[in-house]
């Protein structure tokens, strides 16, 4: 399905092209339709379950419910949204109003989604066994599972964008620096090939004759001299003398290098199959071999995520009722006195 399509099921690109989707984000590109389209989705599929919710009591509130569940995660999104754009530019993070916004309303629309399509299993169970505390911590559990879902979502958003370099720029462009150096030419000579030698046979060594050559035959075993080092020559009268070595570049450098086999050698200048340059640390990047360091707007949204949690299970005890309890007559909210939690340990004890 195209990106740039209009279509009212934006979930299923979501779910099956969340890479285009990722891009599109980090492009900024038509942004303002994908948002708009996710919302509309989200709002529907919201309203289409909190009337499930609703149903348990009445008519009446299911019509109410399926106005306050879609109020209730955008009134959540407007209260934290912008702690979370203000977290990423304390940061040094480079994500705009709108990134943001896309990023938290995929998390959004996958989570009604997923809510609408535990649907029929809700009202399944509001049919067969209608237990007003069940039912209850039914629905609360297919909302957290859905949630925890929507918001593996937008942390993978969030790391996606960190890939781009928009929440740690600093990092994205030391690392973009090392592949450009990786990329250079780099000549590596190995130190035994800086020292010149030369192959003289060990017979002409210093003190020694001609006569002490081998009688088989066979020539003497050369050794190697460093360059400019004295070498002695015998004389066709017998005597020795020495004369310096003339500085000559061998042809072969009989240099071993680790995972070569014996007798490899290369020629100066040349690197060897598999040589890696090492450098020196930058101190801005993970060291070789360390993992690379989390950036703090990557913490930081899970402390986000934390709040968004806490600031929307409040509201919905401040906008409650939801389910509505049968043994209450309708109300369009109740009184604000104990909390969510409470709630549902009171509720849970109760079974």
């Amino acid at each position: 399905m195209s990106g740039d399509r209009p279509s009212p099921l934006v979930i299923e690109r979501i779910l099956r092209d969340r890479e285009g989707i990722w891009q599109q984000i980090v492009a900024e590109r038509d942004l303002n339709a994908l948002t708009g389209r996710m919302l509309t989705s989200s709002a529907i599929a919201l309203a289409c379950y909190g009337a499930v919710l609703g149903f348990f009591h009445s008519p009446l509130m299911a019509l109410t419910s399926a106005l306050k569940l879609p109020l209730l995660f955008l009134v959540t999104l407007a209260i934290c949204l912008p702690t979370l754009y203000l977290f990423n530019l304390v940061f040094g993070a480079r994500l705009s109003v709108r990134q943001s916004l896309a990023l938290v309303m995929v998390a959004i629309t996958v989570t009604s989604m997923l809510a609408v399509a535990f649907a029929p299993i809700s009202l399944f169970f509001l049919i067969t066994a209608n237990d007003y505390g069940f039912f209850k911590l039914l629905n609360v559990a297919i909302l957290t599972l859905s949630a925890l879902v929507g918001l593996r979502f937008l942390t993978s958003g969030m790391q996606v964008l960190n890939d781009h370099g928009l929440l740690a720029p600093e990092a994205a462009n030391a690392k973009v620096g090392e592949q450009a150096a990786a990329q250079a030419p780099v000549q590596a000579v190995p130190a035994a090939a800086q020292a010149p030698v030369q192959a003289v046979p060990a017979a002409v060594a210093v003190g020694a004759t001609p006569a002490a050559a081998p009688a088989t035959g066979q020539s003497a075993e050369p050794v190697a001299v460093p360059a400019g080092a004295a070498v002695a020559e015998s004389t066709p009268n017998g005597a020795v003398t020495t004369a310096p070595a003339p500085a000559q570049v061998p042809t072969q450098v009989p240099t071993q290098w680790a995972g070569q086999p014996a007798g490899a050698s290369f020629p100066p200048g040349m690197l060897p199959p598999g040589y890696v340059a090492q450098r020196p640390w930058d101190g801005r990047t993970a060291r070789p071999g360390e993992p690379a360091q989390r950036p703090a707007s990557m913490t930081l949204l899970y402390i986000w995520i934390l709040l968004f949690g806490f600031v929307g299970t409040q509201l919905a005890w401040t906008l409650r009722p939801f389910f509505g309890d049968p043994g209450q007559d309708f109300a369009f909210f109740r009184s604000i006195d104990g909390n969510f939690y409470a709630e549902i340990l009171r509720t849970i004890a109760n079974l």
